[in-house]
């Protein structure tokens, strides 16, 4: 991989052309390999916004000019015309592989698998030591990979039962490094007191799942760095009266689906604004993995051929025990999507901040292309796509405090983009029309990520 990088870094050409206003783009001398994307739509993100006919300069993996009248003679000119220019995406709630006897091959490959469709950023939501090492990695450009956030390894009923565990563990993983700790089910209220006051007293956030035993409520007070899936919301719109088993919520809530007060989504969306709570929503995974779309459908889409035969049994056998049970019929999962649609449209309306995050690899979301699911399921619950795409660009970059650094298209930002042939402000569809993914000093051309991914299809025939 490294040499193939070298390669790309080593191909260098000069053309000479005219812009709009008839001025000449001169060829200047420099030791340094830079780019230039000519003549190129810039979809800045700092607003809802189209820059036309920008000439970026690219020097050192950063934006040094946004309309350039004069480029390095070394440079790389890629042509922009007809094409737009966008930051890279984040997957707010990605998972890693881990590497197995010092094999690494899997983690190489969900790693461009992310990257082949313009996610330059993942946070990973199970963390594992060996993460820490691989996030040191990619931001030492060690390996071709998006930049990494980790979670620390899952705190649940198991990992900690007592009030001891959690403060051990607590400690522990703050001071190993990890950005955050991920929270599972199962964990009980008094130990769950004791993991939220020793995070708060050594600074380590907490985001993921909400424990019944804990509740929506408290979590949301408890200021929860995120919560993800929109976990424990349909059963925070349960009314009291109904003396429920909150252990009997089934799969996020759908059991309770005919007992949800609609009236009651509006204290949820007030207490989540209040504690700056941050929502990775995943509808793509109750559309795809916890839905009546048939697995043979999902199994035809271009992306499968890119995982392995014993994922797919995997994530077959996953499928039809959340999805093909008793319990589970068309007319109630339409329901449970309407209210969950409906909580997002109040957050939206609200200003509650979005993350973009598909749970990948998770039941039929391959890893990059499950980004764009994600998009077409949020513009499907009325998000607007300009608002999609802030959720995956510079609300991410706000969120772990990189303002300014990447998540934008500004002089200063490091270059983390995608060149797309098509307005993703007009369809949320076109940001898969991508022509190449710009990583730091790396510029990854379409052919080059075919060829990647041909090689990643062969092996799975």
């Amino acid at each position: 991989m490294k040499n193939i990088l070298t390669k790309f870094c080593m191909l260098i050409f000069i053309i000479s052309f005219s812009i709009n206003c008839n001025q000449k783009i001169i060829p200047v001398t420099t030791v340094e390999n830079e780019y230039l994307i000519s003549n190129v739509s810039v979809i800045p993100m700092t607003s809802d916004t189209i820059l036309h006919n920008q000439n970026v300069w690219i020097k050192a993996g950063r934006i040094a000019n946004m309309n350039a009248l004069t480029f390095p003679s070394t440079a790389t000119v890629i042509d922009g015309k007809g094409k737009y220019l966008m930051p890279g995406l984040t997957e707010m709630h990605a998972h890693i592989p881990v590497a197995k006897e010092g094999n690494d091959s899997l983690v190489k490959e969900t790693l461009f698998l992310y990257l082949s469709q313009g996610v330059t950023t993942i946070r990973g939501m199970l963390g594992d030591p060996y993460h820490l090492e691989l996030r040191a990695d990619a931001k030492e450009g060690k390996i071709l990979s998006p930049r990494i956030y980790t979670s620390s390894p899952s705190l649940n009923g198991n990992s900690i039962p007592t009030v001891e565990d959690a403060i051990t563990k607590v400690t522990q993983y703050q001071k190993e490094g990890y950005d955050f700790l991920k929270i599972h089910p199962g964990i009980k209220l008094e130990v769950w007191e004791a993991l939220e006051k020793t995070a708060k007293k050594v600074g380590i956030p907490y985001a993921g799942h909400v424990p019944t035993a804990v509740g929506i409520h408290r979590a949301l007070k408890a200021q929860y760095q995120t919560i993800d899936h929109l976990d424990g919301y349909l059963e925070g719109l349960v009314p009291s009266d109904k003396n429920i088993d909150p252990n009997s919520n089934g799969f996020f809530g759908y059991n309770f689906t005919p007992l949800l007060d609609e009236t009651l989504i509006s204290d949820l969306v007030t207490i989540t604004l209040q504690n700056d709570v941050a929502i990775v929503p995943t509808q793509s995974l109750f559309s795809r993995w916890f839905s009546p779309v048939p697995i043979e459908k999902l199994v035809q889409e271009k992306e499968m051929k890119y995982i392995s035969p014993k994922t797919m049994f995997t994530w077959r056998q996953m499928r039809n025990q959340f999805a093909g049970g008793d319990d589970f019929t068309e007319v109630q999962w339409k329901k449970f999507m309407d209210f969950r649609i409906k909580i997002l449209k109040e957050m939206d309306a609200r200003g509650v901040t979005f993350l973009l995050g598909s749970d990948a690899p998770q039941v039929f979301n391959v890893p990059g292309f499950s980004i764009h699911h994600e998009m077409q399921d949020m513009s499907k619950a009325g998000i607007s796509n300009f608002k999609i795409l802030q959720s995956g660009t510079i609300n991410p970059a706000h969120f772990f405090k990189q303002k300014g650094h990447y998540g934008i298209i500004a002089v200063g930002a490091t270059t983390d983009f995608i060149l797309l042939n098509g307005n993703p402000l007009e369809d949320i569809q076109n940001a898969q029309k991508i022509e190449g993914v710009m990583l730091g000093k790396y510029w990854l051309t379409k052919e080059m990520i075919e060829n990647r991914l041909e090689k990643i299809a062969k092996a799975y025939e």
